[in-house]
């Protein structure tokens, strides 16, 4: 999966796991019924799915069809949308009782209609004092942001609680899917040239279903030429078979036009502007901020209807994770005291921003970063570094034993950004603008952190992957096995053992899992990568400091 459709997956295991109200929406042939599938794999044991595929239902035929999907008792007898209701509520009041989570999930709900939304906004109300009996998942086509947006669906629409649209592929994503698919396949990585995968990117505009087709029919047009390589011409005599480009001529045609058109008057409007400015040069300020990357805006706003990455309203740490009578660490090196600075004061400088923070991060990582230098996300990117936005307790941000970014939420609805480099005895070392490491209370840092933070890394496996899927075979597989003997005390690296992810190296990645507190699913994401670095010797990666 891309980082987007890992984004998308995460979002799908959160609203089932908080009991929110999620949308995910995507163009068509982005992978969200893939997606589905996937949450389906990774479901814990506690969770009732019901899977609704065909949404061109009435109210009584979604009720009726959720109580299929469920295994509810006979309804025979039942006729009517009360009588459903009262079959539905008795049942998720027992799988409550009975400590099991019930989950909806509506594929294509685009092409539900106003009634029952409307129905499906009443399921919401299905509750106890304390919790709701039936979390909802709705997935769509960006139509269904439109039809979410209606006046007679806002009560609907401000009861979700997350939403994610699933963007297409870039241009480095596809090239790493189609090395995927044919690693997988058994086919040879390199068949498809640079250029021809450019090609296939601009034809596919990055959908992962289009990807398929061209790639496919590029791969019989090779075969059928004789050829070893895919090549540009293949892609777009591929291209000109199996999509419709009739129409892009007569569209270029008009936006050539309509590009002239604009120019004219741009060039018009500059003359008249001179003319009554006594021919004065006419200055164009720039913008003091350059555009930000999609992943730093996800990071830097609120949580609003179309934000990235989740923003659940967590407790504040527990009282495991408050340290009162432990005393302030004495001046050590650059390492400074807060005694006389309250945290509130420390992080209502507005200087404590999230590129300031990145920049600190790369420079961890031994990356050159100039000071005053605007950074995000892509930057990073392109010198081999990665973000890895998450959520959760002081207990969670510490197991990545990595020094983190943590997002924080002043009285006024300002956020700061500062580097988390340490834990002093349980105190946390921040990296102060100055460059030095200052350590605050815990209990003044937990209350203004809502559990955001963000991650700097660097994956090691090949051609950037940033994961490790049961079943697949490739160079990376041996990666894990190396971190799995060195771990569990095997010895180094047996050059001979299989490239192939097989069930017996699922069980020990569970167990590895298991152990260390992660999510036991046997797939070897960026934490579980995380974690194997940290665990593993001889691994030259930054590190929280730790002064016990």
């Amino acid at each position: 999966m891309s980082q987007r459709h890992q984004e998308g997956l995460a979002h799908l295991l959160y609203g089932i796991d908080s009991g929110g109200f999620v949308v995910l929406t995507g163009e068509v042939g982005t992978g969200k019924t893939t997606l589905c599938h996937c949450l389906l794999q990774q479901l814990p044991d506690d969770v009732d799915l019901a899977l609704i595929l065909n949404p061109k239902l009435n109210s009584l035929e979604l009720l009726a069809n959720i109580c299929d999907e469920l295994g509810i008792g006979s309804y025979a007898k039942k006729s009517g949308l009360k009588d459903f209701n009262d079959l539905l509520n008795k049942y998720l009041l027992d799988a409550h009782a009975s400590g099991r989570r019930t989950v909806l999930m509506i594929d294509e709900a685009q092409n539900l209609n106003l009634d029952v939304l409307e129905q499906i906004r009443l399921l919401t109300n299905l509750e106890t004092a304390k919790t709701k009996l039936l979390q909802i998942v709705l997935v769509g086509q960006p139509e269904l942001k439109k039809l979410l947006a209606r006046e007679e669906l806002r009560q609907l629409n401000q009861r979700i609680t997350a939403r994610y649209h699933l963007e297409p592929l870039t241009l480095e994503e596809t090239k790493h899917y189609i090395h995927h698919r044919l690693t997988v396949s058994g086919g040879d990585s390199g068949i498809f040239k640079k250029s021809a995968i450019r090609r296939v990117h601009k034809w596919s505009a990055g959908i992962p279903r289009l990807i398929n087709i061209l790639c496919d029919r590029a791969l019989l047009g090779a075969y059928a030429n004789g050829v070893k390589q895919v090549t540009p011409a293949i892609v777009d005599q591929a291209a000109k078979e199996v999509l419709d480009l009739q129409a892009k001529p007569r569209y270029r045609v008009r936006l050539f036009f309509f590009v002239i058109v604009l120019v004219a008057v741009g060039l018009l409007l500059v003359n008249l502007f001179a003319s009554f400015h006594d021919r004065e040069t006419l200055q164009v300020t720039p913008p003091v901020h350059a555009e930000k990357s999609k992943e730093i805006q996800q990071f830097e706003k609120p949580l609003s209807l179309e934000t990235s990455v989740i923003q659940p309203q967590l407790e504040v740490a527990g009282t495991s994770d408050r340290i009162s009578s432990i005393p302030l660490s004495s001046v050590k090196g650059d390492r400074i005291e807060s005694e006389s600075e309250k945290f509130v004061d420390f992080i209502a400088n507005p200087d404590y921003s999230l590129s300031r923070a990145l920049a600190e991060a790369m420079r961890l990582w031994g990356e050159t970063v100039s000071q005053g230098m605007e950074v995000h996300c892509d930057d990073a990117e392109k010198r081999g570094l990665l973000c890895l936005a998450e959520h959760g307790s002081l207990k969670e941000l510490l197991g990545f034993d990595r020094p983190a970014i943590l997002e924080f939420t002043l009285a006024d609805g300002q956020r700061r950004h500062v580097l988390l480099v340490g834990m002093d005895r349980g105190y946390p070392i921040f990296r102060s603008i100055e460059g030095q490491d200052i350590v605050f209370p815990l209990e003044e840092v937990l209350g203004y952190w809502q559990g955001l933070f963000l991650i700097v890394w660097r994956t090691p496996l090949d051609h950037g992957m940033t994961g490790i899927y049961p079943y697949n075979e490739s160079t990376n597989v041996l990666w894990l096995r190396d971190k799995l003997d060195r771990i569990e005390g095997h010895g180094s690296l047996d050059t001979d053992q299989p490239q192939y992810f097989d069930d017996q190296l699922v069980s020990r990645v569970k167990r590895f899992q298991k152990r260390h507190g992660l999510k036991a699913d046997g797939i070897v994401g960026p934490k579980t990568i995380i974690y194997l670095q940290n665990r593993a010797e001889n691994e030259d990666v930054p590190k929280l400091k730790h002064i016990d």
